[in-house]
């Protein structure tokens, strides 16, 4: 789905949707859980078609960390029954805790994520992966061409990542991967994060001579 507006830290609209498991209210969906909204084109296109079923997969990794998934696209949710069954939904079906929605159902008086009022529910030929907090609010979000599929390894890569960051006082570095030393958050004075993280922090040389880089093995 289109879904224009939408930045970091908003907070996502409480639409209402026709799915698989029946009508929803986003909100009331995603409870006290994380979320991950996809959009879809179409139904049973090829690209889409793989992912739905790594989507199923991969779903106990992300029932581990209490993420629930969502999928719009424009089509049927009699389309999206079918189309589970082509995508490996069907294979899965325990431990899947993602329905699929079609836009066209989206209620009028709350739009697709991001939409004003004045627009109408649109589709757009990319794909857009939304992750959004217990809170509700937006933590991520990524947009992908229709051609190239979405890489699921780096999606669940940053809900670990957005998950220790929310509670944990640290930053995350580049390629980090969980296991991996984590960043302190700058503005965590070094006689605090000694206390915080009896692990030990640790920091990095620099040509400047600066030692703003401090790390410590993942809390």
């Amino acid at each position: 789905a289109a879904m224009p507006g939408l930045l970091l830290g908003d907070e996502a609209p409480n639409f209402e949707a026709e799915t698989t498991q029946g009508r929803i209210r986003f909100h009331d969906f995603l409870g006290d859980s994380w979320g991950i909204l996809f959009s879809h084109p179409r139904d049973f296109t090829p690209v889409c078609t793989t992912e739905l079923g790594r989507a199923a997969k991969l779903a106990p990794e992300f029932s581990k960390r209490n993420v629930k998934m969502i999928a719009l696209s424009i089509d049927s949710v009699q389309d999206h029954l079918s189309w589970s069954k082509v995508g490996g939904v069907g294979r899965h079906r325990g431990s899947l805790r993602c329905c699929l929605g079609g836009a066209a159902g989206l209620s009028r008086s709350s739009r697709a994520v991001g939409q004003t009022p004045a627009q109408p529910v649109t589709l757009s030929p990319c794909a857009q992966v939304f992750v959004f907090g217990p809170d509700k609010k937006l933590k991520l979000s990524i947009l992908y061409p229709a051609t190239t599929g979405r890489n699921f390894d780096e999606i669940l890569r940053v809900v670990d990542s957005l998950q220790l960051t929310a509670y944990k006082k640290v930053a995350t570095p580049v390629d980090w991967k969980p296991g991996d030393s984590v960043m302190v958050v700058p503005t965590l004075p070094d006689e605090e994060a000694k206390k915080l993280f009896p692990k030990g922090v640790f920091t990095k040389d620099l040509p400047s001579g600066k030692k703003y880089l401090r790390y410590t093995p993942q809390p």
